[in-house]
Formats: C-alpha cells, structure tokens, sequence
C-alpha cells in the first residue's frame, strides 16, 4: 500500500502577496439630474451623467509618484459616451482649481486628472481627494454652497440623492485639506507645445471617448493617501453616460525591509521589464473568474470570484508510479517529493512512505535504461528477510539470480548480468511472500 502525499499549493502572486498596489476603487461620485442640466455655461451637462472618481489604494507608507504611459504599456480611459468637461472653468488637472470655481454650476463634475491634490493652494489651505465614506469635514459644494447655474436655481445644483452614489455631495464632497503638498509637477502628452490646449477627454475643445495614450505621464515629488492606514490616492474624476473602462499605470516608491525600491505596477503583461510588475487591479472592468491560486482553474488575471469558476483544488505530490509515495491523486507534479529507496532527498523514507514498515518494500534500478552496469537498491520493512533477485528475458529465460542478506535498505547493490544483447528485461524482486517486478532496458 503507497503512502498518498496531499498538499494544496500556494502560489506567491505578486499582486495578493507583497504587492504596494493593494487595489484599484471606482467612486460613483454623483449622478447628475435635470436641474444639473439647465447649467449652459458649462456647455451642458446630460441628465444621468456619472461621475466616477479612481483611487489607487497603496500599502501603508507607500508612495505615488506617477501615472503613465509606455512603449510597452499603454494608458487609457474610456467610456461608450463622450466624457463631459465644463466649457468655462474646466481644467485638464484637478490640482489647478481654484477652491471657490467648485461653487460654479457644474464645475465640480469636470473630467480631469491629477496625484491626489484637488486646489491649488489658497490662504494657506490646498486640497486633497478622499473617499465620500472617508470624508469628515463637510461639504463646500453644492446645494446653498452652489450658485444654481446659468438659469441660477434657487436651491443650487449637485444636490441629487441617488441612491447609487452613496453620500449626497451636500454632506461630502470628497476633499480635505492636506498637510504635506506634493511638488517637482510634471506632464506629457496631453497638452500643445504651442498652444497649451487639451484637446483630449480631459478638455472641452472637442467631445471624445477615448484617451488612449503609449507616450504620456503625470508626475509629483510623491503623495501617500490623506489617511495613513488605508492610503488610498485619488488619480482621476470622469463624468460620462456612457460605461466605463480604463487601464492605467503606475509608479510607486516603497520602503521594503528598509530599503527604498521605485516600482512601476503596469496593467498590460506582455512585456515586463525589469522593476515592472503586471497589476490587474489597474484593469476596468474588472475580470472575474477562478481568483484563487490553490486551484487549477486560477486566472491571474482575475480580481473578484465568479461563483462556481474554482472548481479543481490543486495537488501536488509525486506522479512517478516508481516511487513509493506515487499518489494517483495528483495533478500538479512536484519531482523533488519523489522517494526511492536511498533516494528521497535527504528525507527519511520511512516518514514519508510509512507503509514500508509492515510487510512491504520497495525498490529501484537505476541507471535504467543503461549501456553497462545495474544497480539496485531496496528499501523494506521486513529486515529479517532474504532478498531474492530474479531477471527475465522476453522469452521467460532466466539470465541472472541472486540472493541477499537480510537486510531493511539496501544501497547501490550492483547487478553482475552477463547479459550482452540489447533489449527488455524483467527484474523480479521477492522479500517473503511479498513480489514485484519492474523493467530494464539494456541499450
């Protein structure tokens, strides 16, 4: 009887395991409604427009330096409808608002980007992103905080309930002030050379879709979330109809074990270089399927668990049915966990196949096939047993006998046959009444 060896495999991910980017949150912010529709001078704003905003949520003490796009790994936002940006006082970076153009119409539903500062700094006070939930210091947009528009509506815009937006703006707004203000602000790729307009999804020029870029970054000297344990960083706010997709990259700076690495988590796995790691998180819509990598059915590319997708647990174990802990049960092999007798890495055989202590044995012929020489070794809990050696050849000839002390292991016992042609051979191992035979291959 074998010894069956069961053990689940764990798989280390980077993205589950040591990963900075702990995950990627869509905000629905605000869902506009008709009154919000009224406001022209912010060149009209589509009733049940959403309003997304993204947070990149790092490890404690993790740094945000940069969102970009490469050669290799492209950056972009869409949406099956044009995004909406304020024709007036809308601004292609969320750091550039002035506090007080928030309290305009629909300037606080603009589409723009940013490293988590939402103002410039104004009487001493800058502004960062937080999650509604997260946001305990009021609101100074919207309802009586709001000029009403172009038809100046009494009772102010954004003031919708909807209740798949969570906390109504006029409780939360989504910022805070900000102690440490991030410096060194660099961008590419959005923006004329000459002119220093925007003409892509983050301007008002022209309507789009998409932004789509392989040459582009926004960059700081380095933010960490307004709150320390959860550091999540706002990077984006989007006002669409349509539905929402992106794929964004990042870079990180983190202290790991005390030393400071630069890490750039990227949304695209086919080309990784060096200091790159593939990140799903960074993906939107996410992918859901077997996100558990104890199963076979796992997909890295999977953030969230589609019911019944986990369906074959993995095994690891030894799948040479030479071995004395052969297991017939498993599906994922592991050679190293193979044992033979004087053979089982440095293990003690009769831990790891305990069977062997009654009234069994195993053993082996090595090398096999082989041009010379065998050897045998024999590994049994019958010790007080001779060892009897028996080869066949196809025709039933017997070609080669030996007896053998008794013995429990036996190692590299070389086989005298005076055996020249090349062939198959039966070996025939008998210890008391206990027999087995094997093949061997004279080359």
């Amino acid at each position: 009887m074998r010894h069956i060896l069961v053990l689940l495999l764990t798989f280390v991910i980077q993205f589950t395991g040591f990963s900075q980017l702990e995950k990627v949150i869509v905000e629905k912010y605000y869902v506009s409604d008709v009154n919000d529709a009224t406001d022209t001078l912010g060149g009209g704003l589509p009733v049940g427009s959403t309003t997304y905003r993204i947070y990149v949520d790092l490890a404690p003490g993790s740094v945000l330096k940069k969102i970009y796009g490469d050669a290799n790994h492209t950056f972009s936002i869409q949406s099956t409808a044009p995004f909406f940006n304020h024709r007036s006082d809308g601004q292609t970076f969320g750091k550039d608002f002035v506090k007080n153009r928030y309290l305009e119409g629909t300037v606080a539903l603009d589409t723009w980007l940013t490293l988590g500062q939402t103002t410039k700094t104004q009487a001493a006070k800058t502004y960062v992103g937080v999650l509604k939930n997260q946001d305990v210091d009021g609101s100074f947009i919207g309802g009586v905080n709001n000029d009403g528009g172009s038809e100046l509506i009494a009772t102010g815009l954004l003031v919708n309930n909807d209740v798949s937006a969570g906390i109504p703006l006029t409780q939360a707004d989504g910022m805070d002030t900000m102690a440490t203000i991030p410096t060194s602000w660099s961008h590419f790729g959005l923006l004329d050379f000459t002119s220093g307009n925007d003409s892509t999804i983050f301007g008002s020029l022209s309507a789009n879709t998409l932004f789509s870029s392989n040459d582009f970054y926004l960059s700081n000297s380095g933010i960490r979330g307004l709150i320390p344990d959860s550091n999540q960083i706002l990077v984006a706010q989007l006002s669409t109809t349509g539905e929402l997709s992106f794929h964004l990259n990042i870079v990180v700076d983190a202290l790991i074990n005390g030393v400071l690495q630069t890490i750039s988590y990227v949304s695209s796995n086919d080309t990784i270089l060096s200091g790159e790691v593939f990140n799903p998180y960074l993906i939107y819509p996410s992918t859901c399927g077997c996100n558990n990598a104890d199963y076979v059915e796992y997909n890295q590319n999977a953030t969230c668990l589609e019911p019944g997708s986990c369906i074959t647990p993995i095994i690891i174990g030894c799948m040479d049915t030479m071995a004395c802990n052969f297991d017939a049960n498993v599906n994922f092999s592991m050679p190293n966990l193979c044992c033979y007798p004087g053979k089982c890495n440095n293990r003690d055989i009769a831990i790891v196949c305990p069977a062997l202590r009654g009234e069994n044995f195993e053993f082996l012929v090595y090398p096999n096939p082989s041009t010379s020489d065998f050897f045998l070794d024999v590994y049994s809990g019958m010790a007080n047993e001779a060892i009897q050696v028996e080869v066949y050849n196809t025709f039933g000839v017997k070609v080669f006998e030996k007896t053998i002390a008794p013995t429990g292991l036996l190692i590299g016992e070389k086989l005298e046959l005076t055996i020249s042609e090349k062939g198959v051979y039966h070996i025939k191992v008998q210890i008391g009444e206990q027999v087995q035979t094997q093949l061997l291959f004279k080359n």
